[in-house]
């Protein structure tokens, strides 16, 4: 399975997420917010993925969440892209935390799909909390038959 993961030690993560801070003071080259805020959000969003004889399967954990707060894509260079936000709940006058272990902010997962996954029938499932988005397998390709070319006369 060619499935890279793009984590925090990643060097594609400042290629996908990061966007050029307007800072004059900071150097070139060097991290920015996007890429730390980025890196945080992935670390913080395991993933399982599976492979079968036609699909993969990537598996994350999402209690609470409805599947508008969901959002699934393939970005350029067949990333996939697994993002969304858990909202703290408004808090209710007389109410106080004692404790808040839940955790609360934006999450995200990119992976980078081998070449014979077929981006056009992705298909992303959350039930339970448990969000599923499975990726067929394009056929793998038809060994080219050999063929006679005709050689004509000048």
């Amino acid at each position: 399975m060619d499935i890279r993961f793009l984590g925090m030690d990643s060097p594609l993560l400042h290629f996908f997420g990061a966007t050029e801070d307007s800072d004059s003071h900071k150097s070139a080259g060097a991290p920015t917010r996007d890429y730390f805020r980025d890196a945080k959000a992935m670390a913080a969003t395991p993933a399982d993925v599976k492979e079968y004889q036609k699909s993969y399967e990537f598996v994350i954990d999402m209690p609470g969440l409805k599947s508008g707060d969901i959002k699934v894509q393939v970005e350029e260079g067949n990333v996939l892209l697994i993002s969304g936000e858990r909202k703290r709940e408004d808090v209710k006058e007389g109410e106080k935390y004692v404790r808040m272990e839940r955790r609360v902010g934006k999450f995200m997962r990119k992976f980078v799909l081998p070449e014979n996954a077929n981006t056009e029938t992705i298909k992303a499932v959350c039930q339970d909390g448990v969000l599923a988005v499975t990726v067929e397998k394009l056929p793998p390709p038809e060994p080219k038959k050999p063929r006679t070319i005709e050689v004509q006369i000048a």
